[in-house]
């Protein structure tokens, strides 16, 4: 690693460029268009979310939110927890003195937010002597706490151990390398039934006693209710923004993927994602006739005339959504009757997680990523299907092309791109671009 990429710690970084770009509406607009020129690094992805108006100020100050709460961890006297994003956040929100990082999302904000991206925290997990082969998803950060260059966890959580082997690898790795503690939770190969649910119960109480051994302080069931809740909100907003989005033209702007998912991966259950989303509720109601965005990536999707409809990595299975009519036995539902009832229901949001769902046996099974695909296509009716994703996923990589053939005998034209969405050293952006288009004039998709 770089003499210069370890003068300043990798979180502390995140936290001071999200911060600052939550601020730069505070002012006029003609001081925010002075102060785009003094940024040229940010200036694309700083204005691309701030062209979205109310929503993508909103998303800036979520931001700052949680990675403040990061970089200000041991100095407030709380523990952090270190993890994968497929462990629920609700649970971690119940408690006063614990800190949830996810290292999926630290590396997304570090793709966009820093000017070389994460690549050298990449490499320096290989330096330390961590497969190459891995998700680059979790190695763009994980590379950062491996070389002491943010606040050191306190203990850390696997959330998918065997659905995701690099995921489980990753966090066992750090575990051995800077001696902290971990927990594995672990899923059953089927996603109902009384014994599958007796097991997530256990497996989840067995979670919340390592927490409160590692943290010295007891789960309170009255703030663990309170965020339930505030979850159960934010899934109703969901629901209608997905069911607007089956409207053609799609009145939801691209870029409100990034918000949905990122929202609902860091901040479930708190009162910045809710805001947020009643924003977003706004927008695409107005929206239901036409709209318009900036920003470099999301203005080629709409000069294509393309919308971006949510993705299999956002399907979470809250009860209502539209993806799962007819599947409701393969959603969660919101209950908060009493503390077991609530612990069921986080396990449940935990079992339905991206990923964790749709990988955990074989790729066309009931409720797995061919059936996923295929139901959300039923619904959403896409024009065509796109795969990009990390060269380490082993479980979707070693599916793409069969589902690629399924897909096309279903009726959806599917591209297979091989590069990695977060590592662009793999395939640039303009490459992505290229055979986009190329494949949408090819099969007839646009003229």
């Amino acid at each position: 690693m770089k003499q210069e990429t370890r003068e300043y710690n990798f979180d502390w970084m995140l936290w001071s460029s999200v911060t600052s770009g939550s601020k730069v509406m505070d002012g006029t607009r003609k001081e925010y268009q002075a102060l785009l020129r003094l940024i040229p690094n940010f200036r694309s992805v700083i204005d691309a979310l701030i062209s979205q108006g109310e929503p993508g100020r909103l998303y800036m100050k979520m931001g700052a939110e949680y990675l403040d709460d990061i970089k200000t961890v041991h100095e407030k006297g709380k523990k952090l927890c270190f993890g994968t994003f497929v462990a629920a956040k609700d649970l971690f929100y119940a408690f006063d003195n614990v800190v949830p990082a996810w290292a999926e999302l630290l590396t997304v904000y570090g793709t966009m937010m820093m000017r070389r991206g994460t690549a050298e925290y990449m490499d320096y997990c290989c330096e330390a002597g961590f497969t190459e082969t891995s998700c680059s998803a979790q190695r763009g950060s994980v590379g950062a706490y491996l070389a002491g260059l943010t606040e050191r966890p306190d203990f850390l959580i696997c959330g998918a151990p065997g659905i995701c082997d690099t995921n489980a690898n990753a966090m066992q790795f750090m575990s051995e390398y800077l001696d902290i503690p971990l927990f594995q939770l672990t899923f059953p190969s089927n996603l109902t039934g009384k014994r599958i649910t007796d097991y997530q119960r256990r497996d989840y109480k067995a979670l919340i006693a390592f927490i409160e051994e590692h943290t010295g302080s007891c789960l309170d069931e009255d703030k663990l209710r309170s965020v339930l809740e505030e979850h159960k909100r934010q899934d109703e907003i969901i629901n209608e923004i997905f069911d607007l989005s089956r409207l053609k033209p799609c009145p939801m702007p691209p870029i409100f993927n990034l918000f949905l998912y990122s929202g609902k991966l860091q901040s479930s259950g708190r009162k910045s994602f809710t805001t947020l989303l009643e924003s977003m509720l706004d927008v695409v109601r107005e929206n239901a006739d036409h709209y318009t965005t900036d920003g470099r990536f999301w203005q080629w999707v709409d000069s294509q005339d393309i919308s971006l409809l949510p993705t299999l990595i956002f399907t979470f299975f809250n009860k209502g959504i539209n993806y799962a009519e007819g599947r409701e036995d393969q959603t969660y539902e919101m209950n908060t009757s009493t503390m077991d009832a609530m612990i069921d229901s986080l396990a449940d949001i935990n079992s339905r997680m991206p990923m964790v769902k749709q990988l955990r046996g074989p790729y066309d099974a009931t409720g797995m990523w061919r059936d996923d695909l295929f139901f959300m296509s039923k619904i959403m009716q896409p024009d065509l299907a796109v795969y990009v994703g990390s060269m380490g996923c082993r479980n979707s990589y070693g599916a793409n092309k069969l589902i690629q053939r399924d897909a096309e005998r279903f009726g959806l034209p599917t591209l297979l791109l091989f590069a990695d969405a977060f590592d662009d050293r793999v395939a640039s952006w303009e490459f992505c671009v290229d055979k986009i288009s190329e494949f949408m004039h090819v099969r007839g998709i646009v003229s």
